[in-house]
């Protein structure tokens, strides 16, 4: 089949990146032989910037998912339907925790389906020992002296720990 999809980007802004994310990864690269995460630059998160820099949360990535064959890390500005382009990607999988996750990404997926009709929209539920845990979530704990490594690998706990200290 010819317009099977090949590869898939996974993208978030991974301020830091989660056990959560590391899930979806996992699950997208189940679905697809070729993933990559893409790493957003996201200058205006939350009206404050990101905790991390770009350069800082994609070298997280990269190191919390190295070894998990098929899966790439790359960062991007601009659009989504851009950045899909020029990686050749055909779809784009989400992890949904709740209903309010749905509601975003389905207006986030409706939006890219009218900037790239090809660009396919895919959603994985939360496993349910990730549905609560969120990247500020992980980020409040950490910065209120909270040992956060339940929730992230060991390199994120570490450069919270610096971030915060």
């Amino acid at each position: 089949m010819s317009d099977a999809i090949q590869h898939v980007l996974v993208p978030g802004t991974f301020d830091p990146i989660t056990y959560g994310h590391m899930d979806v990864v996992r699950r997208a690269r189940r679905i697809c032989p070729h993933v990559t995460v893409a790493v957003a630059e996201s200058l205006g998160k939350n009206g404050v910037g990101t905790t991390f820099s770009l350069e800082e949360r994609v070298a997280l990535a990269r190191e919390a998912l190295d070894g998990l064959d098929g899966v790439d890390v790359l960062p991007f500005t601009g659009l989504l339907v851009d950045f899909a382009r020029e990686v050749d990607a055909q779809g784009v999988v989400k992890g949904l925790r709740a209903m309010t996750d749905f509601e975003y990404e389905l207006q986030q997926a409706d939006l890219n389906y009218r900037l790239n009709p090809r660009l396919e929209s895919m959603f994985v539920m939360s496993a349910p020992e990730y549905g609560y845990l969120s990247s500020s979530v992980v980020r409040q704990l950490a910065s209120m002296g909270g040992d956060v490594s339940d929730f992230v690998p060991a390199c994120v706990t570490e450069a919270l720990h610096e971030r915060f200290m």
